[in-house]
């Protein structure tokens, strides 16, 4: 069973007849452009804090935090790629 958005019948919006499924599909590659795009500025802001710690203990962690938490993040988002990617062989439904 398809469940469809209530409300937007006959105004024109992009979704109006697509289910949740296909909203959701048309905005995971957005949402992976936007997590490349965070891990470079966490990189970058982590990499800045590192070179301006000047020996500072306190600043080298929080650094090296800034790092590990964007690369984390990314290689979870990177993750569920593949298991979307699998679920899409799996189950034969086409989600990217």
């Amino acid at each position: 069973m398809a469940v469809t958005l209530p409300g937007y019948q006959g105004s024109g919006f992009k979704f109006e007849n697509k289910t949740v499924g296909d909203v959701i599909s048309a905005l995971l590659p957005y949402v992976y452009v936007f997590a490349g795009l965070a891990l470079l500025v966490m990189l970058i802001m982590g990499g800045i804090t590192l070179m301006t710690s000047a020996g500072d203990q306190g600043k080298t962690k929080t650094g090296y935090g800034m790092i590990t938490g964007g690369l984390i993040g990314f290689l979870l988002i990177f993750i569920s790629y593949f298991v979307v990617q699998i679920v899409q062989v799996i189950l034969g439904v086409k989600i990217l």
